[in-house]
């Protein structure tokens, strides 16, 4: 297409599961799709401070300018897509060729934020076209630096390939929900993504993903660092060179993503075994990463009924998006969807408070007072399901099908089916908890307590408002004990405690109440640990003193 033939090479498509099949001309939609865009083609005018941009950008790039390229990316490109582009798409590839010589590395690049573009800011979403064309541009992309022989003299700031891998696997997940809604499409539509399943396959992505681990052996590079070792000195030339390693490290964090959206959660966190989830690491410093791979990894604990793993994770990540939320503020690409996610975090953490109560650090407990938590928190402690329901769908991912639906579906939820099924998984959990709360909150007023009193008890409630119905003190004992071994067994977790696998881990009870029965006599202990007000208050006096000092300075 570029007129290169080592970067359009078609034989590394088949290697990567971009099968000669998805060239542009194949792909055809409704002119009705066509007409979606907003302006003329033919008499399109290229702003000249736009050209200006687009030339001074691939020089850039060509020279491997880090910081000028980052400043262009972060900064520049904003600015000029609200100037000019805020409710319309950049110039196509066709307008701006010329001015960049074909450069055909850049090119893909500048077709990456573009369509970029499109799914964010046009109204109605990409056309088929563009999903497919943007589909074929990271074939493109990928393939010139997966089959090269060596490094590929390429360089891009951290930021960029982060929301690289990130939009990649975004797209992908648009796609597989736009594919699965079928009510509204036409059946030329319809025959048209069947005659192309190979576009955004999920067999693709995962391929990509996984290609770009092993080509920066960062898998390798990751293990010998959390053992103290060189990771350069098992890297390898592509492992070495900063555009594969920090490559192959977000694609973990796809991967992360992708297998949670698949509800393979154990898979999810797995890929990320020889990254030490509990530490800050080396890519910390790139925010959007850091939150999205907490918010995953937390949410894969939570299905995996891990729940003090998970409110370790998003406790220690909100209190980051507390202490740096200026930062966020000063970055404007990705802030609604970091936004987003926190909402989605203090959800969660809420879920997971109340299915295994703990202590948590008092800032984030404000904020969960403060809020309108609070009143959903009380409302799931009281058994209401509807409530524990509405905070999951709220906060979980939006699932995917691995496999498009059947070629004769006429489902109109078909995309929901997803989530669905793992609602309704997260759900039967919940209700094997429900009286959990109920039984705790009898247990904390007692040191002995009988089993026919607390039978008792629990039954009043069950019975408020049947009174026709007869009952049974043996079979509610019975069904107590049931219960009182639920509440042993459910406070009773895999815990992490040390290792690079977030995998690892052991059993250990997180209630603050233990219990023994004997005789028909139930034992209780509060094993409660005291809050730490000292610690607490150190805290405060040495932030306190920094803002003085600082304040000071500023005087000065």
């Amino acid at each position: 297409m570029y007129g290169n033939d080592d970067y359009t090479d078609q034989s590394g498509y088949d290697s990567y599961g971009y099968g000669g099949g998805t060239d542009y001309e194949s792909h055809t939609v409704d002119n009705a799709d066509s007409a979606s865009v907003d302006y003329d083609r033919q008499h399109y005018n290229v702003p000249d401070m736009v050209k200006k941009f687009i030339v001074y950008f691939r020089d850039c790039i060509n020279e491997g300018v880090i910081y000028e390229i980052q400043n262009l990316y972060e900064n520049t490109f904003p600015k000029l897509t609200e100037q000019y582009f805020e409710k319309r798409p950049w110039p196509e590839e066709s307008d701006i060729a010329h001015l960049v010589e074909h450069d055909p590395v850049f090119l893909s690049l500048y077709k990456e934020l573009y369509f970029r573009h499109i799914y964010a800011r046009i109204t109605g979403g990409p056309t088929l076209e563009q999903r497919f064309n943007s589909f074929c541009n990271y074939g493109e992309l990928f393939n010139y630096i997966l089959v090269a022989s060596e490094p590929v003299p390429l360089d891009l700031p951290d930021s960029w390939l982060w929301e690289l891998i990130d939009e990649f696997v975004y797209q992908y997940q648009s796609f597989s929900q736009y594919r699965a809604r079928l009510l509204k499409k036409s059946p030329e539509e319809l025959e048209n993504l069947n005659s192309n399943n190979n576009v955004w396959n999920v067999l693709c992505v995962l391929n990509v993903l996984y290609s770009l681990v092993d080509k920066s052996n960062i898998k390798r590079q990751l293990e010998v660092h959390a053992s103290g070792g060189d990771s350069d000195s098992v890297a390898g030339d592509f492992g070495r060179h900063p555009l594969y390693k920090k490559l192959g490290y977000f694609s973990l964090v796809g991967l992360l993503r992708l297998h949670s959206l698949l509800g393979d959660y154990y898979q999810a966190i797995k890929v990320l075994e020889n990254i030490e989830l509990h530490r800050k690491s080396q890519f910390s410093y790139v925010p959007a990463c850091q939150i999205t791979t907490s918010y995953y990894v937390g949410f894969a604990y939570m299905m995996m009924r891990r729940y003090s793993d998970a409110i370790r994770t998003f406790s220690s990540i909100l209190l980051y998006i507390q202490r740096t939320k200026q930062l966020f503020q000063s970055r404007s690409y990705q802030n609604d969807q970091i936004n987003k996610q926190t909402d989605q975090m203090y959800h969660l953490l809420a879920i997971c408070l109340v299915l295994h109560p703990q202590c948590i650090d008092e800032s984030i407990q404000q904020v969960l007072r403060e809020k309108n938590y609070h009143e959903k928190m009380y409302k799931m402690q009281y058994g209401d399901l509807a409530e524990f329901e509405a905070c999951f769908l709220h906060a979980c991912p939006k699932f995917l099908s691995p496999s498009p639906p059947p070629a004769d579906a006429s489902m109109d939820d078909y995309v929901k089916e997803p989530t669905m099924h793992q609602t309704q998984v997260f759900m039967d959990e919940v209700r094997q908890q429900k009286m959990l709360p109920t039984i705790r909150s009898y247990l904390k007023l007692y040191t002995t307590l009988p089993l026919s009193k607390l039978a008792t008890f629990l039954s009043q409630g069950q019975r408020h408002g049947d009174s026709g119905k007869t009952w049974n003190l043996n079979e509610a004992i019975r069904e107590l004990i049931i219960h009182l071994l639920c509440f042993k067994h459910k406070m009773k977790n895999v815990v992490w405690t040390k290792g690079t696998s977030g995998l690892d881990g052991k059993f250990q009870s997180g209630s603050e109440l233990d219990f023994y029965i004997d005789n028909d006599m139930i034992h209780i202990a509060d094993t409660k640990v005291a809050h730490r007000y000292g610690d607490f208050f150190i805290r405060k006096i040495l932030k306190f003193e920094e803002l003085n000092r600082k304040l000071h300075q500023i005087k000065i």
